[in-house]
């Protein structure tokens, strides 16, 4: 039974296409039920929230996820509203790099050079385009909401620590969840693991976690590889080697990329046990 001033969180998720084989983007609600207006609401719990601390008299777990589709291009506003008021909601994106569940079409978060269904199929430099795209955690802390982390399907442990950290704070937590697309992204479905490391390896996926907008710890690259090693084993970067002539030029451009994000975000130190 629900009682006044109880939340709670709703997720429909839409039927997946059986041909597609990925998850895209789901719809999701936070409800309030009686006890007064939302507003009403957060003021009650407003000190306890931004001090990152639970209010015993809420109980409600409330959690909500979606394809990096429906987060950096279709949910984006309503998403960063849910950051600004610090509602007490963790949301989870699996990030695949494009809406797979409709037809590979390109999003925010499809990556430079990658083929997808409405990138140009043809030309001089095919694939997407550089200079666009989210990079939704960074954008989750410039709201400096309480908690924000990266993981991937790679590292089942980080990414368990990282969700029960995640419940351990109120108020708006960020999970970007890095998850490969067999289908999407052409290559082997026993392959799937194995690109994932190979993203956080090479640099361009770094995992990482904040806490109010600073970045507090990293999962360091224990095997560095070229970006080359990764790009290669998926057909949607195959025009990157067509015919043995490598576009020697673009792949700089990202391994430029990942140096950043290697610098950035300290990847290359010591193993440690922080996270």
């Amino acid at each position: 039974m629900v009682s006044p001033g109880q939340r709670i969180a709703l997720i429909v998720v839409r039927p997946q296409a059986e041909q597609q084989g990925c998850d895209e983007a789901q719809d999701q609600q936070v409800v309030h039920v009686g006890g007064g207006s939302p507003a009403e609401q957060r003021r009650r719990t407003y000190d306890h929230e931004r001090a990152g601390q639970r209010d015993p008299s809420r109980e409600t777990q409330a959690g909500a996820q979606g394809g990096d589709g429906g987060t950096t291009d279709i949910g984006f506003g309503c998403l960063s509203g849910m950051f600004e008021r610090n509602d007490d909601v963790l949301y989870l994106c699996y990030d695949n790099e494009a809406y797979m569940n409709t037809g590979v079409q390109r999003s925010s978060a499809t990556p430079p050079t990658a083929r997808t269904a409405t990138t140009m199929p043809l030309g001089e430099e095919p694939g997407n385009v550089f200079g666009t795209g989210k990079f939704m955690p960074r954008i989750a802390m410039a709201h400096n909401i309480p908690y924000v982390a990266t993981a991937s399907v790679s590292n089942l442990h980080d990414l368990e620590a990282k969700v029960e950290k995640a419940m351990s704070f109120r108020g708006a937590r960020y999970l970007h969840v890095f998850v490969p697309c067999p289908l999407g992204w052409g290559l082997p479905a026993d392959q799937t693991i194995n690109i994932a490391r190979l993203a956080h390896e090479c640099g361009l996926f770094p995992l990482f976690q904040a806490e109010h907008g600073v970045v507090t710890a990293s999962v360091p690259i224990r095997k560095q590889v070229p970006v080359e090693v990764y790009l290669k084993p998926q057909r949607r970067f195959a025009h990157l080697f067509k015919k043995g002539a490598v576009d020697e030029e673009r792949i700089a451009r990202l391994q430029a990329i990942a140096n950043a994000n290697i610098q950035e975000y300290d990847l290359l130190h010591e193993l440690s046990d922080d996270l």
